[in-house]
This record gives C-alpha cells, structure tokens and sequence, in this order.
C-alpha cells in the first residue's frame, strides 16, 4: 500500500466512525470497535478490493449493510 492509498484509507475510516457515530449515538471507542472489526474494513484495507477508490458514503453503506445482515451481502442495483 502507498502512502497515498494509505491517507486515503485513513480518511473513509474516519468518516465512517463519524457516520456511524452520528446515525447510532454511539460514542467514540465502540465506534472504532465496530468499524476496525468489520468485514468492510478489511476489505477496505485489501488493495486488490480496489474500496479504497470509492467514497465514504458508498463505503459507509456496505458497513451499514454488514451491521444490519451480520455479513457482507452483494446489494441488487
């Protein structure tokens, strides 16, 4: 991973703990637990997956997605 891939990754993850923060009310270190043991932070962290070039808010969706199923799930377009 570049130094750029890794500034980029950096910041979804931040924006991700606030989303998650803001839509839950959780506070903030059992937000970063939820985000940091996520199957989306993982993928995210998996240069092949190529998340990292997405947005936060797509990002933040899968992670909403997992949350609500216990997995990740393809979502139908």
């Amino acid at each position: 991973m570049t130094k750029k891939q890794e500034w980029i990754t950096m910041f979804i993850v931040c924006d991700m703990i606030n989303f998650y923060m803001q839509d839950t009310g959780s506070a903030l270190v059992p937000a970063m637990n939820k985000v940091y043991t996520s199957q989306v932070f993982d993928k995210l962290q998996d240069i092949e997956s190529g998340l990292y070039c997405e947005g936060s808010g797509f990002v933040y969706d899968l992670f909403k997605t997992e949350m609500e199923y216990g997995k990740l799930k393809q979502l139908e377009a």
